[in-house]
């Protein structure tokens, strides 16, 4: 019997795990594979362990190991394919597949011009945009946001886009904002986190931003990404990859 086991990173944060809950029950429904379980990276449990010992004792003889994750970095190349490296052996019998991170995608680029349209009704080509992604020490995640910026400028006829990054890389967090709020010619300065749920740097990044906004009244703070359509639809999409994965 076919199993998704749904790996998220994980946080600390009880609000963050409550949003995962919530997207889960959300997108599990709209999904046609009899068995789905959920589990975490790290900071959180169940454990990707757990959750395939789970899906096992529910009847599963094949389990599409999804990632919900927003890019193929460190933890989807590495640490979840080891892990389930580590399963296999232990059940030979058992069929794995591995799917893709949501990756770069126009339905995540809708995603952001929605939480934009959320806060202004209307986005001016003489906005600023900065995108505030997690951060990772694998290189590929700054090309990605390189193709998320095109993508957004070519949507938005915004030609003003930046990203810095919360961790582990350039620009951190403190040079973005300080680079968008010098900017006087901007009408709007949205600040978009490039994150699916909320969690201990999302509450960080509301800091500095409420910190900021008081004296720029230009500026605003979007939503993360959890809950929007788009995700759950290609969600679905990458789970039916995974499970067609031979």
């Amino acid at each position: 019997m076919q199993a998704v086991l749904y790996v998220c990173h994980g946080t600390r944060d009880g609000e963050g795990k409550a949003q995962v809950a919530e997207f889960m029950e959300l997108s599990m429904p709209k999904i046609s594979v009899p068995i789905q379980e959920y589990s975490f990276l790290e900071l959180a449990k169940p454990a990707i362990e757990d959750g395939i010992l789970r899906c096992i004792e529910r009847g599963a003889t094949k389990i599409a190991v999804q990632p919900l994750l927003l890019f193929s970095a460190g933890h989807a190349k590495r640490d979840i394919p080891r892990q389930i490296a580590e399963m296999q052996k232990q059940f030979p019998n058992l069929s794995f597949s591995y799917g893709q991170p949501f990756g770069v995608h126009d339905a995540m680029v809708d995603i952001l011009i929605d939480r934009m349209l959320e806060k202004q009704p209307e986005i001016k080509k003489s906005a600023r945009i900065l995108l505030v992604g997690r951060g990772s020490s694998d290189p590929d995640v700054k090309r990605y946001f390189h193709e998320i910026e095109t993508r957004l400028m070519q949507k938005t006829s915004v030609s003003n886009i930046s990203t810095c990054y919360l961790a582990a890389c350039e620009p951190n967090v403190d040079e973005g904002l300080a680079a968008v709020m010098e900017d006087e010619k901007a009408e709007q300065i949205f600040i978009i986190p490039y994150l699916l749920f909320t969690g201990i740097l999302m509450k960080r990044l509301e800091r500095m931003v409420s910190s900021l906004s008081h004296v720029n009244h230009k500026l605003f703070l979007c939503r993360q990404l959890h809950d929007h359509s788009n995700l759950v639809s290609l969600l679905k999409e990458r789970v039916f990859e995974a499970v067609e994965k031979r």
